[in-house]
């Protein structure tokens, strides 16, 4: 037997393809590009590109919070983030949102992280907080805002992003205290998820992980399962954000959110789900918006309900938890978003 049909012949190459050749996320990706190419075939290849382009331009911070997660998992560090976040409910939410709003994950890196601290136990309050806080603002997300927008804007925008993610932390809490979101993760995550942890138990830690070839493999099976995950969540979720870009025109925003109608924060807060790139290009677009008359509560609402659920980010998310919690994600980001708009404009809203 050559050594090339032991590789293609082997159950391990059989079942990883089998897995591929059968998954419903992969399908529906080709599916979608072959009637894209039928009906409009330049944009179909332009959306092929952008799709590369952002799994690209994303690729540093993919790789990053995906060995990070593994590296969590093969050194048993995940139990230390699990007791970290396990003692009093209410010092964790507050430490996770304003961890949250110092980390430097984007709505779709800071995924991999989620679902390592979910799988290892962490409880979804503190998680959900640092979940709806980390994509809005970091510190060089806070330098360019300032840059581009205002300085009072990108100081709003932190004192929002802390808010939002104390509410929705807090908003768990209390669910939770009704005996809902029991059930965090879906099925097929749940599945694969190791046992639960107690946080009382001694905790052993192999920082140097390589020593061991058992946690070696922990390791690569973690970086496997999650990075497949990811990868075929993000391409589907970028091709879908083509689209939109594509066929949504920026003029069609500004005119539907614009001025001072009652209507354009709640819909700002909507409108910014699909319409939202990702923080840095969100900059100068929002920029652009308030120069085309953007009330400046319509611009906070947009550019944080865009962050917290970005379709890219809400794909992987949805196929992460189960529906409950999805939705509860949802409605928290853009109830937050809301309110931080109407906050900042009640406020005058200086730019």
């Amino acid at each position: 037997m050559t050594a090339l049909s032991k590789v293609f012949g082997s159950r391990s190459w059989q079942f990883r393809f089998g897995g591929i050749a059968t998954d419903r996320v992969v399908w529906a990706l080709l599916i979608g590009l072959f009637a894209l190419s039928i009906i409009d075939a330049s944009q179909a290849l332009r959306s092929v590109g952008f799709s590369i382009n952002a799994l690209v331009g994303m690729a540093p911070f993919f790789l990053l919070a995906v060995a990070v997660a593994g590296y969590a998992k093969a050194t048993g560090a995940d139990k230390l983030i699990t007791r970290a976040f396990s003692g009093n409910l209410v010092m964790a939410v507050v430490s996770a949102a304003l961890v949250g709003a110092l980390s430097p994950f984007c709505s779709c890196g800071v995924i991999p992280l989620i679902a390592a601290m979910l799988g290892a136990g962490v409880p979804l309050a503190p998680v959900m907080a640092f979940w709806v806080a980390s994509p809005i603002m970091d510190p060089e997300m806070f330098i360019l805002t300032a840059a581009g927008i205002g300085l009072n804007f990108a100081i709003a925008k932190t004192a929002a992003t802390v808010a939002m993610g104390l509410m929705a932390g807090f908003a768990v809490i209390g669910l939770q205290r009704l005996g809902l979101l029991g059930n965090v993760l879906s099925q097929a995550q749940a599945s694969g998820c190791r046992p639960s942890f107690d946080p009382s138990s001694p905790v052993y830690v192999a920082w140097r992980f390589w020593a061991e070839p058992s946690r070696i493999k922990t390791f690569r099976d973690e970086v496997r399962t999650i990075g497949w995950f990811l990868f075929k969540w993000l391409t589907l979720a970028f091709f879908l954000e083509s689209l939109m870009i594509a066929y949504v025109p920026t003029d069609w925003i500004a005119q539907i959110v614009g001025g001072d109608k009652w209507f354009a924060i709640p819909l700002a807060t909507v409108v910014g789900i699909p319409s939202y790139l990702n923080g840095y290009a969100a900059i100068p677009l929002v920029a652009g918006l308030l120069d085309m008359g953007m009330s400046p509560g319509a611009a906070m609402a947009f550019v944080t309900s865009g962050a917290v659920s970005s379709i890219p980010a809400a794909i992987a998310v949805y196929a992460l938890v189960r529906k409950p919690v999805f939705f509860i994600y949802v409605f928290l980001g853009l109830a937050g978003s809301m309110v931080s708009g109407y906050g900042y404009q009640l406020s005058g809203g200086a730019i």
